[in-house]
C-alpha cells in the first residue's frame, strides 16, 4: 500500500507505541558489559506504562499484541517516542494505526523502534565513532536506522530521512534499555 501522509502518521504512531511498549530488534550486538538488573525491576512495558508520557506507545503496543513480547527476558533496546512525538504526526494517523485492520502496519512500525540486545548510549556513541560518524542499526523490523552525534545528543535518522533526538538515554529495565525519543520512526 502506498504511504500517504495519513498512512505515514498512523505508522509513526504505531511505531511509537510499540517502542514504548515492546518490540525492538536491532542488528547492533549487545556489548560485553552488562548493567545489572534485578528480577524486581520493571520490564520495558511496565516502565513505559509508568512514565506518564508514553500512553500512546503503550496503547499501540497493546493493540499490536506486542506487550507479551516486550515483557519477555530479551534483552531489547527500545527507542520510545513520547506522546508529544506521536502528536506531531498528521491528524488521524494514530487513530488509523490503532484500528484492528491496521494491526500489521502498526506492528511493523513498532518493531522498527526495537533492537535486539541491550544497547546503551555509550554503546551507540562507540559504534558511531568506530564507523566514521554514522552507525547503522538493524531493527527487529529488518529495517535500518542511522545513529549520529550532534553535539552531545544522539540523533537517529529513520528510513524516511527524518531525524529524531534521543531526549533521555539509558532507562534501565529488567529486560533491556529504553531510549526516549522526540519523534516517531517511519520506514523508508
Amino acid at each position: 500500500m502506498p504511504v500517504t501522509p495519513k498512512t505515514a502518521k498512523a505508522i509513526a504512531i504505531a511505531a511509537l507505541a510499540a517502542t514504548a511498549g515492546i518490540t525492538t530488534i536491532a542488528a547492533v550486538p549487545a556489548t560485553a558489559h552488562h548493567h545489572s538488573r534485578t528480577a524486581e525491576a520493571p520490564n520495558i512495558v511496565q516502565t513505559a506504562q509508568s512514565t506518564g508520557v508514553h500512553e500512546t506507545l503503550v496503547a499501540a503496543v497493546v493493540a499490536a499484541d506486542l506487550a507479551g513480547t516486550l515483557s519477555n527476558p530479551g534483552p531489547f533496546t527500545v527507542f520510545a517516542p513520547t506522546d508529544t512525538a506521536f502528536a506531531k504526526l498528521p491528524e488521524g494517523t494514530v487513530a488509523t494505526l490503532l484500528r484492528p485492520e491496521n494491526k500489521g502496519q502498526l506492528t511493523n512500525i513498532l518493531v522498527y523502534h526495537a533492537v535486539a540486545g541491550s544497547v546503551t548510549s555509550g554503546d551507540l556513541v562507540s559504534l558511531i565513532n568506530r564507523h566514521g560518524g554514522a552507525a547503522e542499526i538493524e531493527t527487529l523490523a529488518g529495517e535500518k536506522l542511522t545513529a549520529r552525534l550532534s553535539g552531545d545528543k544522539i540523533i537517529i535518522t529513520d528510513g524516511a530521512g527524518r531525524a529524531t533526538a534521543v531526549t533521555q538515554a539509558d532507562v534501565q529495565t529488567s529486560n533491556g534499555v529504553i531510549h526516549v525519543t522526540d519523534g516517531v520512526f517511519l520506514p523508508g
